[in-house]
């Protein structure tokens, strides 16, 4: 979680994305070009304001599940975990 490289491994992962697809994909997403993908400051600024989860949690940051959530709303792919709690959440 220091910069993308947890979100572009699940977006390769979901949507069977080579790994230059995948960056760009979620540079798109995330409205930045593919290098700063890998700056920590600037991933960790956006992953904050998107409320995609951080490294270091602050009082009012997003975390586990609701942070799941977000990522999954932001970059437009489904994941398992969340399928699965809308489904139990919704008897």
């Amino acid at each position: 979680m220091r910069a993308a490289g947890d979100l572009v491994a699940r977006v390769q992962m979901t949507l069977g994305m080579k790994i230059e697809d995948a960056k760009k994909y979620v540079a798109d997403k995330l409205k930045v070009v593919v290098s700063e993908l890998t700056d920590p400051i600037i991933i960790n600024e956006i992953r904050q304001d998107m409320q995609l989860g951080v490294m270091t949690p602050t009082p009012g940051c997003a975390k586990g599940m609701e942070a799941k959530f977000r990522i999954a709303e932001a970059l437009d792919i489904e994941i398992n975990c969340i399928n699965r709690f809308k489904q139990r959440a919704s008897f």
